[in-house]
């Protein structure tokens, strides 16, 4: 059963229920009134300094911009349609940003809310499955392919559903993308990038990203990185099996990483200090970790689409996290206007004035990065024979799966802090932040993992005494309560994903997802005083100086 939940951009919500309520036969009222609001994104221009790299390094990004933006083509296909297809007849300039910030029809941060006319509800599966398919005959269907992650489900003829790999069904773009990784891989000056782009190149081709994974990870020294290819299973809100495409394009941040990598060596022993019983922590992934800090330069496909991505832990493969771990990826420029343009306002708005002075961008910053780095900590296959964790909670996967990572993520900072490793700020700040981000994320809804994750901590902390609410529609942080429930939150998790539960994380999410009164009252608060939800960004090759 999917999850109704308040609706969350107040402002203009009674206008997006008119326009995009669908009734059962998917047929919707209409209204003259826009259902959307621009001013729900603050616009950023996304760009760096390059002046540092060479001109076969300039010539080789001009080519990745390229095979990114080919990734983003075979995103709008994944999930709506055609870009061109879709946007053409769209007049409206505005309408129209909104539809392509969108990559479709369906407000991702107002809980899919159709905003164009013409539209019904949002596909569970998006277009990776036929719309009239159920879970029922899905699961019917006999055929070892169909929960991989790099598979398009289909009917033949007959009308039988049927398997596609992604580069059979993508393969235009998939063969072109493939061509310019190899030619950018012949401008590469760093060996080890060159070999990830060349093996990336046949990983597309073939639907096996194992190897290239591996050379991902093993890459040290470059100076340019791109994450590409189909990543993140999100969209796929049906089963969580499909991954779509993306690609981010990055400019390593040579000082900050150096200023991250000796937390990676500690990451073994904390992984042996988890709240939880101990069968649900002697799985060891590799925990060669790498912490690294980059300006992003471009974002392309599922990354692109509504809130946008600024920390990532990859690769997705629980085989290569096994093996070798994962690669943490800050997005230092994304992350500074997040915080700027939204965490700061909200906080001002919502944390007391005593507490105030504990937001800060450096306990932001940690926030996120531990939060990719938990990512690849706790527990990836189930201990009692259900197979990884991310197959047996199927579309209930991704929120409980961001839920473990923020407090995990907590619990290292506050871990590091007590070792003296972590300690020439205020842990304070970090908790203080990490409320912050609460409201925050909690307003991209119950559409989004990172929005339904944020929805079940909160109401998790409100039992616990985590935090007091004021009159006055403040909130302050009791430190010691919410160290306790972090801890107690963590247990939960973990003990959900190691048992593989379904039932039980379908049954948090169902009563605990959903924002209470108090809450939504705040929100509508900061929401009337037009505080962006998120960021969206004029980017591309020319706001590098490229042509």
């Amino acid at each position: 059963m999917k999850i109704k939940s308040t609706l969350l951009w107040s402002t203009f919500v009674a206008i997006a229920l008119l326009t995009a309520s669908c009734c059962g036969d998917g047929e919707k009222k209409e209204t003259s009134e826009k259902p959307y609001e621009m001013k729900k994104y603050a616009k950023v221009k996304l760009t760096t300094d390059i002046s540092h790299l060479s001109e076969n390094q300039k010539e080789m990004l001009g080519l990745l911009f390229q095979a990114a933006e080919l990734m983003d083509q075979i995103f709008w296909l994944e999930n709506v349609e055609e870009k061109n297809a879709f946007l053409l007849g769209i007049d409206d300039p505005q309408l129209r940003s909104y539809a392509e910030i969108n990559y479709g029809p369906w407000d991702e941060m107002n809980n899919l809310a159709t905003f164009i006319p013409g539209y019904g509800a949002k596909p569970a599966g998006a277009q990776f499955y036929p719309v009239d398919m159920t879970k029922e005959e899905f699961e019917k269907f006999d055929n070892p392919d169909k929960t991989s992650l790099y598979t398009l489900i289909r009917r033949n003829d007959k009308g039988e559903l049927v398997t596609v790999w992604y580069h059979e069904g993508f393969n235009d773009r998939i063969e072109k993308a493939a061509t310019l990784l190899q030619q950018a891989a012949l401008l590469a000056e760093d060996p080890g990038f060159a070999n990830y782009l060349n093996l990336r190149a046949q990983a597309l081709l073939t639907d096996d990203y194992f190897a290239s994974d591996i050379a991902w990870l093993e890459m040290t020294n470059n100076k340019i990185d791109m994450v590409v290819g189909p990543i993140e299973n999100y969209t796929d809100q049906l089963f969580g099996y499909k991954a779509a495409h993306e690609a981010f394009i990055l400019i390593k941040d040579i000082e900050w990483s150096d200023r991250l990598a000796r937390f990676a060596s500690f990451l073994p022993d904390l992984q042996k200090e988890i709240p939880v019983a101990e069968a649900y922590k002697a799985e060891v992934p590799g925990l060669d970790a790498q912490l690294n800090a980059y300006d992003v330069v471009y974002y392309a496909g599922d990354c692109n689409m509504a809130g946008k991505t600024i920390a990532i832990n990859l690769p997705n493969d629980e085989r290569v996290q096994l093996e070798k771990g994962t690669r943490k990826l800050q997005l230092k420029n994304a992350m500074q206007a997040k915080f700027d343009k939204i965490l700061v306002p909200i906080a001002n708005e919502l944390i007391v004035p005593e507490q105030r002075k504990n937001i800060t961008f450096d306990a932001f910053f940690a926030n996120t990065m531990f939060h990719e780095v938990a990512h690849g900590m706790g527990i990836k296959n189930t201990i009692n024979g259900n197979g990884p964790v991310r197959k047996a909670l199927k579309e209930r996967y991704s929120s409980i799966e961001e839920g473990k990572a923020d407090m995990l993520g907590l619990f290292l900072v506050t871990k590091l802090n007590e070792m003296g490793e972590f300690n020439d700020a205020d842990l304070m700040d970090n908790y203080v932040t990490f409320m912050a981000g609460i409201f925050r994320s909690v307003r991209f809804g119950a559409s989004s993992a990172h929005g339904m994750a944020n929805m079940m901590r909160f109401n998790f902390f409100l039992e616990k005494g985590a935090f007091t609410r004021h009159e006055n529609g403040t909130y302050e942080v009791n430190f010691e309560a919410m160290k306790t429930a972090s801890s107690e939150l963590i247990n939960k998790i973990l003990t959900i994903q190691g048992d593989g539960d379904y039932e039980a994380a379908s049954a948090w999410i169902e009563s605990k997802g959903t924002i209470p009164a108090d809450l939504q009252a705040d929100l509508d608060k900061i929401n009337a005083l037009g505080i962006p939800v998120d960021i969206y960004f004029e980017q591309g090759p020319h706001m590098l100086g490229l042509k």
